[in-house]
């Protein structure tokens, strides 16, 4: 068994594209679009979907927002650097929501990016 994907439900499907691929560098694998239930899903990721897990966004027609609730926490992404990673999301038009520096507790260097649905990115530094 493997993780396949996380699917995300998104408001404005080109918005989170352009952040999922152009802010933190992810590449569309597929997109389609099913008419007659209204929704789209696309698939995006750093590899390919036969070896590494990825997020579908799903976007529904006709709803343009969510209420994310307080389950959900964040995706993980692993970085070399979450300083600089830092610093490409907001050169790039990204919104950082808490600033590289050391977790709670611990060590290991991590921050947090906001995609536009208000879904939190984990930088983790490798």
């Amino acid at each position: 068994m493997r993780i396949l994907h996380t699917m995300l439900r998104v408001g404005n499907l080109e918005k989170s594209l352009d952040f999922y691929t152009k802010v933190l560098g992810m590449k569309l694998l597929r997109r389609k679009d099913y008419p007659e239930g209204k929704f789209t899903l696309a698939f995006v990721g750093y590899g390919d979907e036969s070896s590494e897990a990825v997020i579908e966004l799903t976007h529904n027609w006709d709803t343009d927002a969510y209420d994310l609730g307080n389950g959900f926490g964040h995706v993980a992404i692993e970085v070399e650097d979450a300083y600089k990673s830092c610093e490409m999301v907001k050169k790039l038009g990204g919104r950082v929501v808490r600033e590289a520096g050391p977790m709670k507790h611990g060590t290991t260097v991590i921050a947090f990016a906001e995609d536009p649905d208000g879904y939190k990115i984990e930088f983790i530094q490798r």
